[in-house]
Parts: structure tokens; sequence; C-alpha cells
């Protein structure tokens, strides 16, 4: 049988969480698979171009177009819960649930989709502003909903593993950046026993000629870094010859950012760490490279070679 789009798993993705328990991402793609009934071969089926299955592929944008729209959550590592939006849109049964549908409803569905800001439902709905795009404008916007993704995913792995690893992970990434490394030069943040707001040092440089302070929190996500925490660090570190760097997965208040700024604190709160991480391939790993070429005008210019 034909595998169904990642839309139209919208719904079933709804229904079977409906009970309000927590799936694994195995057990949400086994139980849509038997609710379909989609056989072991169909589920086999793989892209030509990255070798993924295609079914557990569509499922899983499936989710996270209904988490960008606030319909499920991901409250623990490889895992998904249905919301109290995502029952009462359940309960509506809208006719169809697809993307139209949580574009017209959800702004952060259209800023998932790379049109925030486009508040006119009708537009939205009848897909015009797609219509005037050209193909390198709708590849753009869909390499960004793939890397909002993916830095969800970032994100929920950090928080589902030990502050520890939190710490390792900063030092990988500044270490992947260019930095030197740490005092210790074993790879994992110095502690500074009575140093209060310092979490640990990194080298500027790998001959060392400058130092960086470190302030490393893995906060909840949807937690503010405030300017009395901002002071703190500012405060710890105001005697030390070096630089200073605070990096959490929470969100930093407009003035612990103005705080910092007036400092000279470098900021990474937990989006722009997930991009950092991308960018310099720090838990991720390449899965297919796609290359856009256009016509050389200069080659074609002499009509001879």
């Amino acid at each position: 049988m034909a595998i169904p789009k990642h839309h139209e798993f919208f719904m079933d993705v709804l229904k079977i969480l409906s009970a309000g328990e927590i799936l694994t991402n195995p057990q949400l793609y086994d139980a849509v698979a038997t609710l379909r009934k989609i056989s072991d071969e169909d589920r086999s089926i793989v892209s030509a171009n990255t070798a993924v299955s295609v079914f557990a592929n569509r499922v899983a944008w499936a989710k996270s177009y209904l988490k960008a729209a606030g319909l499920v959550i991901y409250p623990k590592r490889a895992t998904v819960q249905i919301t109290a939006e995502g029952l009462r849109v359940l309960k509506l049964n809208p006719q169809p649930l697809d993307v139209a549908y949580l574009r017209a409803n959800y702004e952060s569905m259209r800023v998932f989709l790379g049109q925030k800001g486009k508040n006119d439902i009708a537009d939205v709905v009848a897909g015009d502003t797609q219509q005037e795009q050209t193909p390198q404008e709708r590849m753009d916007i869909a390499f960004g909903q793939i890397t909002s993704v993916l830095k969800g995913e970032i994100l929920s792995e950090i928080m589902a593993l030990p502050p520890a690893f939190f710490e390792r992970l900063v030092v990988k990434l500044l270490m992947g950046m260019g930095y030197g490394g740490t005092l210790d030069g074993e790879g994992i943040v110095t502690p500074l026993s009575g140093d209060g707001g310092i979490d640990g040092i990194i080298r500027e440089d790998k001959l060392g000629f400058s130092n960086i302070y470190i302030q490393a929190k893995r906060y909840a996500l949807e937690r503010t870094i405030s300017r009395p925490d901002m002071q703190g660090f500012v405060g710890a570190i105001a005697n030390k010859v070096g630089k200073g760097l605070f990096i959490t997965t929470a969100k930093f208040t407009s003035e612990a950012i103005q705080c910092a700024k007036d400092n000279h604190i470098v900021l990474v709160d937990g989006d722009r760490l997930a991009e950092l991480m991308i960018e310099y391939s720090v838990g991720v790993s390449t899965i297919q490279t796609y290359e856009i070429k256009r016509l050389d005008s200069d080659f074609f210019a002499e009509g001879e070679l």
C-alpha cells in the first residue's frame, strides 16, 4: 500500500496519544503502523537519498509539525505526549487536520514554516505565499524547518542527560570552535572551588595566552536568566584576567542581556547553543548534501571552447 503523507498522520498521532500516556518514538511508530495497517514490508521501504525509512520519517515529521503547533510535547528523551490543546483539537476533529489548518490557527506554526507575520488566514490557507515563492526560496524555508526541528531535538537530548554531560559538551563545542582546551588538558570543565559563579576555565587559544571564564548552566528550556544571575557571574570574574562566557540551555531576560553587554560578557542561550552545535558538527551528523548549481554565463559568452 502507499504510505500516507506526513500530514495524513496528524490525526493518527493525536488519537494514539489521546489517553495522555508518554510514548517512546518506537512505540508511536508501531501504534501508527497498526492503526493504518502498514505492513513490515512497507515500513522497510527507504528513501533513495538518505536510506531512512520513509514511513518512520513521515511519522517523525508529523510529530514535529504537531509539536511546532503546540499539540504535542517531548517530555523526555525520544518520547512524545499530547497537550491540552492537542486534546481540544482532537475533540474538535477538523476536516481535514493538515498543514493549512495548523498554519491558519497557530502563530508558532507560521514561524516554524518561515511565515512569521503572515496573519492573513485566507492567504495562508489558500497557499498564496507558497505560490509566490521561487524553488530556491522554498528550499531555503524547508532547510530552515529541518534546522528548527534538529535544534529542538538537540536541546531535548541535552535535557535528558546529567548536568555533568552539559559541562563536557560546552568544552567539546568550544574546542571544536578553535579554542585551546581546559587548563587541566583533560577535556572537562575545571571546577573552581570557592570561585562562586565560575563553573570552569578554557583557554582562548591553544598556547593559553588568555583565559575564558565559563558559567555553564543546564536549566529548563523555559527558564530565564535574570539580571541578578548575571551580576553574580560578573562579580565572580571581576578580578580575573580574561573574558566571560555565560552559556545555558535557557533564555536571558532583556535586563540580563544589557548587564552582560555592559560588562563585556558573551551570552549563548539554548537556541544559539543548538545553532553552534549544528554549525560545528557537535552531536550531529550529515545524512545528505545537496548542491545547487546555476548557469555559468562566462563559459558560454564566447560561443566556443
